[in-house]
């Protein structure tokens, strides 16, 4: 595979380029905090004084990035990505962001003689730490087929969704789902409590019922455990259940429940901190009736146990 740079080293991103370094590939690295890249460093990557100097040496750019404005900054400042853009590099776009801010970025790395794909990732961080994690991939086909490999290596289960901006749409659709699924096991939980249920046989029971779900197996996990680290803070939250809302108010969706989710994490996020936990959402339950949802033996962190394996494409029925 040719030479692949990536920006952005934080909770999601140290972890993907982990994957691409532990797997050999030749990889070059950057991060505003550079004590970030080096265990990277250590391991044979390259590192890169700027976004222009990086895209100046490799095949393929990857940004992962807290927000649609980091994004913009790192492509489009004077020491950029788009600045130093060859004619034929990939630009991968692994941030959560917003589908119209993909487009308008990707045509300007189209006009540079780049080629764009939205490729965010879903399954949490402790499958991104494995290589297990699934990515969506928006761009046209034969770009697709390009970057395969190298997402194969990124994560297990691949899926073409379509036009550039399309996974963009689809990632923060799964994760509106997964933050009303996370609201709803905290009160499912918290009342659970307050009818004298025992914590540990409350889990096994949704667990192997009807009501068990993704975001169950693992965030209740850590809920029940009291470290509510899922690696994933409600100011994140706050940005995703945005994302989807901008996505429906531009299509006159009417939409009943986000708006109010955003109300509920709006309210955690000034009693707690927008930095807490997102699990932590539940201490407002706990606040409001002085109970303590907690079990024994739970996991303080989520850790996939599942063995690093090649990836492949989802095809779409």
């Amino acid at each position: 595979m040719s030479r692949i740079g990536f920006i952005g080293l934080g909770n999601v991103g140290g972890k993907l380029a982990g994957s691409l370094v532990r797997n050999g590939l030749d990889v070059v690295v950057r991060d505003l905090d550079r004590s970030a890249a080096e265990q990277f460093l250590e391991l044979g990557a390259g590192w890169a004084d700027s976004p222009r100097a990086m895209a100046e040496q490799v095949d393929t750019v990857i940004t992962c990035l807290p927000s649609p404005s980091a994004s913009a900054a790192v492509m489009e400042a004077d020491d950029g990505v788009i600045a130093g853009l060859r004619p034929g590099t990939v630009w991968m776009e692994m941030s959560t962001t917003d589908e119209a801010e993909v487009r308008r970025l990707g045509a300007l790395v189209e006009q540079a003689g780049g080629r764009p794909v939205d490729c965010p990732v879903s399954g949490g961080c402790h499958r991104a730490a494995t290589g297990n994690i699934s990515i969506f991939a928006g761009c046209d086909r034969a770009t697709f087929e390009r970057i395969l490999p190298i997402l194969t290596v990124l994560g297990r289960r691949t899926l073409h969704t379509g036009p550039l901006g399309s996974a963009s749409i689809l990632k923060v659709v799964t994760n509106y789902l997964a933050t009303a699924n996370l609201l709803s096991l905290g009160e499912a939980l918290v009342t659970a409590k307050a009818a004298g249920m025992d914590m540990n046989t409350a889990y096994e029971a949704i667990r192997i019922s009807s009501g068990n779900s993704f975001v169950h197996e693992t965030e209740s996990q850590v809920i029940l455990n009291g470290s509510r680290d899922i690696n994933f803070t409600m100011d994140l939250v706050l940005k995703d259940i945005g994302l989807f809302q901008a996505i429906a108010d531009r299509h006159d969706v009417p939409l009943e429940l986000n708006p109010e989710m955003i109300r509920i994490f709006e309210d955690g996020a000034a009693r707690y901190g927008e930095r807490e936990w997102s699990p932590n959402i539940v201490r407002r339950l706990e606040d409001a009736t002085g109970l303590s949802v907690l079990g024994d033996g739970f996991p303080a962190e989520i850790v996939d146990d599942e063995p690093e394996e090649p990836g492949g494409e989802v095809v779409v029925r």
